[in-house]
């Protein structure tokens, strides 16, 4: 599924992010949605979100 769409995205779902600071290597970061932070519903580099760890980073993966 589409990281960029933010229907999509829903809280409790795992997905893959990239980080602020990842973003010029691309690492991604696993985990699960606690909130969502983007407001539209849809942009280009992915829809920000807050992990259950307190990581924040645009969706790149929806794994579930």
């Amino acid at each position: 599924m589409d990281g960029r769409n933010r229907d999509n995205i829903k809280p409790g779902m795992q997905v893959s992010i990239v980080l602020k600071n990842d973003q010029h290597t691309g690492k991604l970061t696993p985990g699960k949605v606690k909130d969502i932070l983007t407001k539209s519903g849809f942009h280009p580099h992915g829809i920000k979100v807050r992990l259950s760890s307190g990581d924040v980073g645009r969706v790149k993966e929806i794994v579930s």
